[in-house]
């Protein structure tokens, strides 16, 4: 009787590079960030404008400005967002860099491994 080699169960190809650790964490950060509806909603509105004031962001999701400032800062911690102050209002834009890291590392031939997520 001929016998079968046996070969170990993969769940991942071969070639699939394992994400280093430092960018998994910086990775989890800017999940983290986006990890919130609200967070999620004024990313996707900054992507189809060039910037937005905090007042119009303010109006736009009907919430109080320190909240919408809250949100912003966790943003900007993760790197996905910058800000820029003219005279009383913050002007606030997505960082198209760390939008592309973010969508690099869910490509197939993603080289997120050695590079930063965050700024």
């Amino acid at each position: 009787m001929k016998t079968l080699p046996v070969l170990p169960p993969m769940c991942c190809g071969p070639d699939v590079p394992v994400l280093d650790a430092t960018a998994a964490a910086e990775l989890a950060l800017v999940f983290k960030a986006l990890a919130d509806p609200t967070r999620v909603s004024i990313v996707n509105r900054l992507a189809s404008l060039s910037e937005a004031c905090v007042c119009d962001l303010t109006s736009a999701f009907d919430l109080s400005q320190p909240t919408i400032s809250h949100h912003l800062k966790l943003l900007r911690d993760a790197g996905l967002i910058e800000s820029e102050r003219r005279g009383t209002w913050a002007y606030y834009r997505l960082v198209p860099e760390a939008i592309e890291r973010l969508r690099a590392a869910f490509a197939a031939d993603s080289t997120v491994e050695h590079e930063t997520i965050a700024r």
